[in-house]
């Protein structure tokens, strides 16, 4: 099921001013961010080992969308939005990448299952909230480990689960899109699986590119949520392009597929 919105030719601005915010609404603001991790840490801890697969993640998704709450992050969505999301299944949704809180905006919406690079582990407190999350971890420095995540994915999507994964392996500041790797789109193809580009965007109120909230480059996972706090009303836009169904793919090959997805998300992102 796909409810479909209007589609705008040009990407819209939002009537918000990025500006910092006082030091009592960041203070504000962290307290209830701190307070909503512990909660992840609990629920991660004891409720999870006992919780059905449908329950585990009707929490994840509650757990992500207050903590973009907690950030003052708003979410807005376009496009070809997933309309009944309890019958969506076997989906492989592609993004491009530009912070951790890309993950946050899209599980808020939609239960996924994240192929992640395996650094992400290794995050305070955070890692560890992201391995409970049925994270499928990938090591990019290992070229035999592609085979073995393209394996479980292809298990998972056929199992039922939704996966998303970021093929271009890194973040950026949201000012280009990197050449998208075709590794894991092979797990799409040998489940037959549905195939869901999303464009995802941080604008600033004129329209143009908000580069720091990304967690990309030299900036560490702190700096970029402290970038996020110091702002009145930071915003992403998640841009849900037509989904691609396995027989409007059936003649392309793996590199074929990722290149056609690598070029509607630059298109609507004009980069």
């Amino acid at each position: 099921m796909v409810a479909t919105i209007t589609q705008r030719n040009t990407l819209p601005a939002f009537k918000f001013i990025p500006v910092k915010t006082n030091r009592i609404t960041r203070y504000f603001r962290i307290s209830r961010i701190i307070t909503h991790t512990l909660s992840g840490l609990l629920i991660a801890s004891v409720l999870f080992p006992f919780t059905s697969q449908v329950f585990k993640a009707r929490l994840i998704k509650w757990w992500c969308r207050k903590l973009l709450v907690a950030f003052n992050l708003r979410v807005v969505s376009f496009g070809h939005i997933p309309g009944n999301v309890a019958s969506l299944s076997n989906t492989m949704f592609v993004a491009n990448h530009i912070s951790w809180s890309d993950i946050h905006a899209l599980n808020g919406l939609i239960p996924l299952r994240f192929i992640a690079k395996s650094e992400i582990k290794n995050w305070p407190v955070f890692g560890y909230l992201v391995s409970k999350a049925n994270t499928l971890f990938i090591d990019r420095n290992k070229r035999q480990d592609a085979k073995r995540t393209i394996d479980i994915a292809q298990k998972s999507l056929q199992a039922g689960d939704n996966l998303c994964f970021f093929p271009e392996g890194t973040t950026t500041d949201g000012t280009e899109i990197r050449p998208f790797k075709s590794s894991l789109i092979q797990a799409a193809i040998l489940a037959g699986a549905t195939v869901w580009p999303v464009a995802i965007r941080y604008p600033n109120a004129d329209g143009s590119i908000n580069t720091k909230i990304a967690y990309a480059g030299e900036t560490t996972l702190v700096e970029s949520m402290q970038q996020i706090l110091l702002q009145k009303q930071p915003t992403v836009e998640l841009h849900f392009l037509a989904p691609i169904s396995p027989a409007e793919y059936a003649n392309m090959n793996r590199r074929g597929l990722t290149l056609h997805i690598e070029g509607l998300i630059r298109n609507k992102l004009d980069l």
